[in-house]
């Protein structure tokens, strides 16, 4: 059904998202507090004078009906003039507090800063038929916010760690562990630079701009870090013994550790750049691996004129074809199986997402691909034609499909879940 946005389930959910910077200076402060609780809630920042920079990453999120002749969900090239142009006029080289109105009000938290760009964004394309359905802000490497139509709002912090570690189950034999881990499975063990991000969800006013104080949230997140950091994790933390030592367990059990003191939606661990595993309050778990897709394409379409092709796709329907290193990540979700401590095997993920994008790599999308012989080669289409290819590959246990095109441009289609945007 690729008029509606949709695969021939009614239960996928296809988003676009664009990628946009600017830079800022804010000052999250409450005139009404002093200056020990400011500090507290909103951390150092606040006690800044004259405010102080960020360089905010934004991307804002798009849903809607994918057009049958474009192949297109929403035409990037329209909605980055407009996009730019918002953040020039309103946030971008802007002392916030000052200059973008209401923020001389509300303090300028990231999740107050979302929900506004979010705000601002959904009012600039009532003419077309996609919405702005959310908008996630990283304002540091460490912290970030996403706000949602639906009125969600969540915070995300990320902190790093260094360990050491046998990929082990002590529910299984030797030969069986070697035989499910392979090399990871070795006594002498094995190490990794661990990143996790934590979001948090919860009670949320502009006037307080936060869902967790500062104070709150730093005495957890350093809590588990220091239980973590440069230890030999089935040998130095006592709450991991007895359990297997899989990213997917070591993913829940930081969820554990951190609710007992944050509102805690979720979170996701990576163990490298393109492998995490994610946890989230309904104990269900996802693990998830990236791999590279190189391939070229020409954006036409043979019912529009020539003329007409050149003004929606631009520079991308070049006759002679362009191309991309785009990143495709496959996501795989349910119940982590207790003895064992996995939810999927990793290298049967690798082998199968490797096998099924193989076809296609190095190949001209249009000319080699049988798929795109009569559809646009977008990524929306590349999303929907890769879906069942990998999801049969998957045991139909494909829970999310992520496609780069670029670092900008990102294409999202996942089994649709309750608030999911």
């Amino acid at each position: 059904m690729r008029g509606s946005g949709r695969t021939e389930s009614d239960s996928m959910y296809l988003t676009v998202s664009k990628r946009f910077e600017f830079s800022a200076s804010v000052r999250p402060n409450r005139a009404d507090w002093s200056d020990r609780e400011n500090l507290a809630y909103f951390g150092p920042g606040a006690t800044s004078k004259y405010g102080y920079g960020n360089n905010y990453t934004a991307y804002f999120v798009f849903h809607g009906p994918v057009d049958r002749r474009t192949g297109m969900l929403v035409d990037l090239a329209i909605i980055k003039p407009r996009l730019l142009e918002l953040l020039a006029q309103r946030y971008d080289h802007k002392f916030v507090n000052a200059d973008t109105p209401p923020f001389d009000r509300i303090p300028p938290t990231p999740e107050n800063l979302a929900v506004h760009l979010l705000k601002d964004a959904s009012s600039l394309f009532s003419d077309i038929t996609a919405r702005a359905v959310a908008c996630h802000l990283d304002a540091t490497p460490a912290i970030g916010a996403s706000a949602y139509t639906d009125s969600r709002v969540e915070r995300e912090y990320w902190i790093d760690f260094s360990a050491a570690r046998r990929t082990y189950s002590p529910h299984l034999s030797d030969a069986e562990n070697a035989a499910l881990f392979g090399v990871a499975s070795s006594k002498m063990g094995h190490g990794h630079n661990y990143r996790l991000r934590v979001t948090v969800a919860g009670d949320f006013t502009p006037e307080e701009g936060q869902i967790i104080s500062h104070e709150s949230s730093s005495a957890a997140l350093e809590s588990l870090r220091a239980m973590l950091d440069h230890k030999n994790l089935n040998e130095e933390v006592p709450k991991l013994v007895g359990s297997p030592i899989t990213t997917e367990s070591l993913a829940r059990f930081t969820f554990q550790q951190l609710t007992a003191s944050l509102p805690v939606a979720r979170v996701k661990l990576y163990e490298m750049p393109n492998f995490f595993a994610e946890y989230r309050f309904d104990r269900q778990s996802s693990l998830a691996l990236e791999l590279p897709l190189q391939a070229a394409h020409r954006l036409h379409c043979d019912q529009l004129t020539d003329r007409e092709n050149r003004a929606i796709y631009g520079k991308c329907n070049n006759p002679a074809g362009h191309g991309h290193g785009y990143r495709i990540e496959a996501t795989v979700g349910g119940m982590l199986d207790e003895r064992t401590g996995t939810l999927f095997n990793l290298i049967d993920l690798q082998n199968r997402l490797s096998k099924s994008l193989e076809p296609w790599q190095y190949r001209h999308l249009d000319l080699e691909i049988a798929d795109f012989s009569s559809t646009p080669s977008t990524g929306e289409n590349i999303c929907l034609a890769l879906w069942p290819r990998l999801n049969d590959a998957l045991q139909s246990r494909l829970a999310r499909l992520r496609l780069w095109e670029t670092p900008n441009n990102r294409f999202t289609l996942r089994k649709e879940l309750p608030g999911a945007a």
